[in-house]
Order: C-alpha cells, then sequence, then structure tokens
C-alpha cells in the first residue's frame, strides 16, 4: 500500500471582519496535516474596504469589485512566496475563499465574491473555490466548514475540546474522537467593529477598551438573545447582518460596547447546551481572542478559562486560511468539506470548484 501524496496547499481568507486578505501554506494528504507553513497577512485600505461594505447583502456579483479582489489575492501569494522564498511551483493547489457579501442559506442562497479562473491565471497554480455553494444547494448551511480543519488540527489531543472562531461571526467546533459537531454560535466581532466604526470612524474597538469601560443593557441583551436563530437547534449559520442593533443607540458608546461584548459571550456559552459531553478544553482563534475584554466576559460566563490557540503552539491569525488550503486539498481528492453535524446536509458533501490556469 502506497503512502498518500501530501501536496502543498496555499489557503486564503478574507473574513466577515472585513479587515483584510490572510494566507497561509500548508502541507497535508487531505486526511492529517503534516506541517505548517509561513503565513501572510494584508489589511485592506480603507476605501477598498469600504467597496466591500457598501457591496454587503447585494445578490449580484459586483464584477470590478471581484476584479479587484482578486487581484489583492494574488499579489498577497506573491508577496508570500517572494518572502518566504518559495517557488509558485512549489504550490499543488490554492483554496480561495473569497469574500461573503451575503449568505442566506434559508434560500439555498451564499455568494461569495472573488474569481477562481483569474486568480488561476494571474497565479499560474490550480485554484478551488466556490466551496459552499454545493452544500447549500443540497440543503446544508454552507458553514461553518473550518471544523474539518480543526478535527486534524487537535487529533492528538484529550478530547473533548472545543474551538471557537470570533470572526466577524462566531462559531464553535466540538471534537471528540469519533464526534465532529459545529455551528454558527452568534455574533463575532462585526456588531462590535460596525459599531466603533459608526460612532469614531475607527476600526475597530483597541483591545477592548471601550467595552471594559461600559456596563451591560441587561434588557437589551436580553431581548438579543430573544432573536429566533438561539432557538434553532444546530447546525446553523448567520450572516454578519442577521441582527438589528439599533436599541443600542440610547446607549453610550462604551455601555453599547460592553452590550455587545456581552451578547458574543453569551452566545457562545449558551451553545454549551448541545454538546453530548462537558468540554475540558476552550481554545479561541480569530480577532476576537485579540480583544480581552472579549475572553475576560467569554471565561467568566463558560465557568473555565477560554484560551487563545497559541497557548497549543498553533497561530491564530493563519488557522481560516489554512484550513481553505486543507479543503482544497479535500476537494482536490472529493473529500467531504461539510458534514450532517456541521452543516446540516443529509449526507458528508465533498465541494469547490477547480479551477486550472491556461
Amino acid at each position: 500500500m502506497t503512502d498518500a501524496k501530501i501536496y502543498t496547499a496555499l489557503g486564503l481568507m478574507s473574513g466577515t471582519s472585513l479587515d483584510g486578505i490572510d494566507a497561509a501554506v500548508i502541507q497535508a494528504d487531505g486526511k492529517s496535516i503534516h506541517s505548517l507553513g509561513p503565513f501572510e497577512a494584508q489589511a485592506y485600505d480603507p476605501d477598498f474596504r469600504g467597496r466591500l461594505r457598501a457591496a454587503l447583502g447585494s445578490k449580484e456579483v459586483p464584477t470590478e469589485l471581484e476584479h479587484d479582489l482578486t487581484q489583492l489575492h494574488a499579489q498577497l501569494i506573491q508577496d508570500l512566496l517572494k518572502n518566504h522564498n518559495l517557488a509558485s511551483a512549489e504550490i499543488d493547489v490554492i483554496g480561495f475563499h473569497g469574500q461573503t457579501i451575503l449568505h442566506e442559506p434559508e434560500n439555498q442562497f451564499t455568494l461569495q465574491i472573488g474569481n477562481g479562473l483569474l486568480l488561476a491565471e494571474l497565479t499560474g497554480r490550480p485554484v478551488v473555490n466556490n466551496f459552499r455553494a454545493a452544500d447549500v444547494a443540497a440543503g446544508g448551511e454552507g458553514a461553518p466548514l473550518a471544523p474539518v480543519y480543526h478535527q486534524a488540527l487537535a487529533a492528538n489531543f484529550d478530547h473533548p475540546v472545543a474551538i471557537v472562531n470570533i470572526g466577524g461571526v462566531a462559531n464553535v467546533s466540538f471534537i471528540n474522537t469519533d464526534d465532529l459537531l459545529a455551528f454558527d454560535t452568534g455574533p463575532g466581532n462585526a456588531l462590535i467593529d460596525d459599531l466603533v466604526l459608526t460612532r469614531t470612524g475607527k476600526r475597530f474597538d483597541q483591545d477592548g477598551r471601550l467595552a471594559a469601560e461600559g456596563r451591560t443593557d441587561k434588557a437589551i441583551l436580553a431581548d438579543f438573545l430573544s432573536h429566533g436563530f438561539f432557538d434553532q437547534p444546530p447546525p446553523k449559520s448567520l450572516d454578519r447582518n442577521a441582527f438589528d442593533i439599533s436599541a443600542l443607540e440610547k446607549l453610550s458608546l462604551e455601555d453599547a460596547a460592553a452590550t455587545l461584548v456581552a451578547f458574543t459571550a453569551e452566545a457562545i456559552a449558551r451553545s454549551t447546551v448541545y454538546f453530548p459531553e462537558t468540554v475540558g478544553q476552550w481554545l479561541v482563534t480569530g480577532g476576537g481572542r485579540h480583544n480581552p475584554t472579549i475572553m475576560k466576559e467569554l471565561s467568566e460566563r463558560l465557568g473555565k478559562t477560554a484560551e487563545p490557540v497559541e497557548s497549543v503552539g498553533w497561530n491564530g491569525d493563519a488557522i481560516e486560511a489554512q484550513a481553505f488550503a486543507f479543503m482544497a486539498v479535500r476537494s482536490l481528492l472529493d473529500l467531504p468539506l461539510s458534514f450532517p453535524a456541521t452543516t446540516g446536509v443529509d449526507e458528508p458533501m465533498a465541494g469547490g470548484e477547480l479551477h486550472q490556469p491556461k
């Protein structure tokens, strides 16, 4: 029996926080991870971020924006290869998530913009994109997709373990030896970022300072938590704009930020009611782990310390991009990306569309 081929894959992620693009290289055979390679990130400039924000909610692909987004991804790939002395030919496949501008699985619709064929032409390498479409078309939520990578990362851990990704939206992966359960828990950073941008013009609450100075409005928090999403059993997923936060307008900026932090943390804590077993270890990835106020609030509401994934030697900034590198390899091998207990699809689903450079 021959050993499985080990692929060198480059993954790209641009999340719902609209902060920028991450790129990471891994080596994997589609089932296990053999090594983690270099990582690079590039923030969107304010004008481009504004163009993306203006496109949110659109059901039509904004062609010029998609072209420019793809060019930015190609430039980051070039930078990563140059900065880490890698030749383009060493990359077997690129996993290109693209930018989500609308996610409505209840209507069997999801849209991630990013031109896979153009990226293949610009890089000269095979590109897999459109990872969510097959799952959504088959009745799945199309998200979260990273759990199959989380499971591979945590293969040698004491189980069960929970991995929380606090991006624009937050999601959790419950990982046991034989069980993989995953779902969006509720808001992540997006609502806080939008609040701070609207009121101050700044991109986010630096170090959670605003929220740390505020007090949670318990009545507004209770109203937020009465949203029908929280009564849905998993699997389930969210669009970043699923919640109306207009009730916060009467609060000070600090109190509004504190209330949103409590919303994010409490929604994650409530996810435990769906776990089949008590989790011994909580690991947090995504931008939210950089916010000490979120991390403190989450630990208090869990009754257990939530630790950044760096505590186990992972790079939390790279995990989402690494996940799409891993999924690109799985897509090439026609292995499932999503499962009944992660997206609600009826059976394990492969996915992604392969584009070869001419």
